[in-house]
C-alpha cells in the first residue's frame, strides 16, 4: 500500500481471501445434499470478489492520501467503494449462474451481493483504521521532531546570548573605562544590566514585537560601540508599522553579532550596517569586508534564526551574497497565538 505508506503483504490479501472463500462453502458442506461442485463454484466466486475488493479499496484510500489528511471516513470514498462491490458481485453472481444453471438467480444473487456488502464493509474499514494509525503515527513523530528543532533552537539561542566572548569584552571594556575615570562607565554598566534582563525576560518568548527588539538591539549597540567607537555605525529605517510587527527574539542583534564578527570594524575601515524593510520583509545589510584569514560562514546565529522562522512560519530566512554586499531578509510577522 505504496500510497499511504502502509505495508499490506501479498500473502495476507490472497490468504484472506482464499479463507473467506471456504468459509463461505462451510454451510453447503454441512447441507444434507453436498453439492462438492456448488462449493467450489461459491468459494471461488468469494475468494476472486475477496481479491478485487482487497485491491480496489487499496487504490482508492492510496488516492485519497496524497490530499490532506483528514481524521474522519471518507463517505465519498466509501460509497464508491460499496457501490463497485455491488457490480463486482452482481457480475460473479451472474457467472455462477452460468456455471450452476440449476441455481435460482434471485436468491443467490441476493444471497451473493448482502455477502459482498459486508466483506467490503470489513475491508474498508480495516484498512481506514489501518491508515489512520499510520497517519496519527506520522503527525506524531512530526510534532516530536518540531518540538526536538525547537528546543534545539532555544538552547542554541541561550548559549548564544550568554556569548562567553561578548561578556568577557564587555568586562574588559568597563575595565578599561573605570581605569582611566570615563564618565560613560555608569552608562555602559546601566546597559550591560538592561542587555541582560532582556534575555531573561525574552527568552521564554517565541515573539516580540520589532520595537522590543531594538531595544535590545540598541542596548548591545552602545556596548560594542564602547569598544569600537566610530569603527562601528549603524543605520536604522525602519517604518513604525514594520516597528509593531513580530520577529523572534534576539534576532537582530544576533545577526549584527554576525556582521561584527566576520568583517574587518576598525576607525580606518568602518562597518556600516543597515536595517530597513522592504517588500514585506525586514532587511540586514552591511559591506563584506572579511577579516584576514576568516573562513567562509554563514555566521554566529543564522542557522538558529532559520530553525526558529521555519517553525513559526515554515519560511526560510533569504541570504544575498555578493563579493561587495552581504544581506539577510528577514520575513515580517503580523500575527501569532501562542505567544
Amino acid at each position: 500500500m505504496k500510497g499511504t505508506g502502509l505495508k499490506i503483504s501479498q500473502a495476507m490479501i490472497w490468504i484472506s481471501s482464499i479463507l473467506l472463500g471456504l468459509l463461505s462453502s462451510v454451510p453447503q458442506l454441512a447441507a444434507r445434499h453436498f453439492n462438492a461442485a456448488e462449493a467450489a463454484v461459491n468459494a471461488g466466486i468469494t475468494a476472486t470478489f475477496a481479491l478485487l475488493m482487497w485491491y480496489f479499496n487499496i487504490y482508492v484510500l492510496s488516492r485519497r492520501s496524497g490530499n490532506t489528511r483528514k481524521q474522519s471516513i471518507s463517505y465519498k470514498h466509501l460509497f464508491s467503494s460499496l457501490l463497485f462491490g455491488l457490480v463486482v458481485m452482481l457480475i460473479l453472481a451472474y457467472i455462477q449462474q452460468l456455471i450452476l444453471s440449476h441455481i435460482d438467480f434471485g436468491p443467490a444473487m441476493l444471497m451473493v451481493e448482502v455477502r459482498g456488502i459486508l466483506i467490503n464493509l470489513v475491508f474498508y474499514m480495516f484498512l481506514h483504521l489501518l491508515q489512520q494509525n499510520h497517519e496519527n503515527q506520522h503527525v506524531s513523530m512530526e510534532l516530536e521532531r518540531i518540538r526536538t528543532d525547537h528546543l534545539s533552537a532555544q538552547y542554541e539561542l541561550l548559549k548564544q546570548q550568554v556569548n562567553p566572548h561578548f561578556l568577557f569584552n564587555s568586562l574588559n571594556t568597563l575595565k578599561a573605562m573605570v581605569e582611566s575615570g570615563e564618565q560613560e562607565a555608569v552608562p555602559f554598566i546601566i546597559k550591560l544590566s538592561n542587555f541582560y534582563r532582556y534575555t531573561l525576560e525574552s527568552r521564554k518568548l517565541d515573539l516580540i514585537h520589532v520595537r522590543e527588539e531594538m531595544e535590545i538591539l540598541s542596548a548591545y549597540l552602545f556596548l560594542q560601540k564602547a569598544r569600537f567607537e566610530d569603527g562601528l555605525v549603524f543605520h536604522q529605517e525602519l517604518s513604525a508599522a514594520t516597528m509593531e510587527t513580530l520577529i523572534p527574539p534576539f534576532t537582530l542583534q544576533l545577526l549584527v553579532e554576525n556582521c561584527i564578527k566576520h568583517n574587518v570594524v576598525s576607525l580606518e575601515k568602518p562597518l556600516h550596517i543597515r536595517v530597513y524593510d522592504e517588500e514585506g520583509k525586514i532587511v540586514v545589510e552591511n559591506p563584506v569586508q572579511p577579516k584576514s584569514g576568516e573562513e567562509d560562514s554563514l555566521g554566529v546565529g543564522l542557522e538558529n534564526i532559520n530553525m526558529r522562522y521555519g517553525h513559526l512560519l515554515n519560511r526560510q530566512v533569504e541570504i544575498e551574497h555578493s563579493q561587495e554586499l552581504f544581506q539577510i531578509k528577514l520575513p515580517l510577522i503580523y500575527e501569532h497565538h501562542h505567544r
